[in-house]
């Protein structure tokens, strides 16, 4: 009966050392755009940003884009593809992308079906947005120091205040778009 249990507990303890060894990688990508966020000066837009991030697909898209092609590439690689600079990258099947870092943002060209996925901040116009395939999702546009345009899930614009009043007249607009 001893020996069992020991074995038992042997075998439970080489199973748990292999739970905290992480191989999922670093999701580089989504913890950027947190870091981002996380950094805006002002609370009131910081969850102005949260919230048009869920809204906008962008966090799902950017953890989409960690769980299957950048994780994958910093484990087998031993390096992040979202350092500096132009990055060549080939997936399991065949397929071929050019991931381009910089200052303003992330180009990921997918050479295997043509398209571009682009996501930064435009200084020009203000804007933050999300690039695909020729079709621009703007999800924030400073206006001044004291207004916000953010989108609604029905394509509408608000307009609202770096403040708490205005991150509540966005929540309030976007649970009236989705009920």
């Amino acid at each position: 009966m001893k020996k069992k249990i020991f074995s038992v507990g042997i075998i439970a303890a080489l199973c748990g050392s292999m739970l905290f060894t992480s191989c999922i990688g670093s999701f580089q990508l989504t913890n950027k755009l947190l870091s981002w966020n996380k950094s805006i000066s002002n609370k009131f837009v910081n969850e102005l940003v949260f919230i048009a991030f869920w809204v906008l697909p962008v966090y799902e898209v950017s953890g989409l884009a960690d769980f299957l092609v950048l994780n994958s590439i910093e484990f087998w690689s031993g390096s992040s593809p979202l350092a500096y600079g132009k990055y060549k990258l080939e997936g399991d099947h065949g397929e071929r992308y050019i991931v381009e870092c910089n200052k303003k943002g992330y180009i990921v060209t997918d050479l295997t079906h043509d398209t571009t996925f682009r996501f930064g901040f435009n200084p020009d116009t203000k804007e933050w947005s999300y690039d695909a395939n020729g079709q621009k999702i703007v999800f924030m546009t400073f206006i001044d120091d004291n207004h916000i345009q953010m989108p609604l899930p029905d394509g509408q614009n608000i307009v609202v205040t770096p403040d708490a009043s205005g991150l509540y007249a966005y929540e309030a607009q976007c649970e009236l778009h989705d009920a």
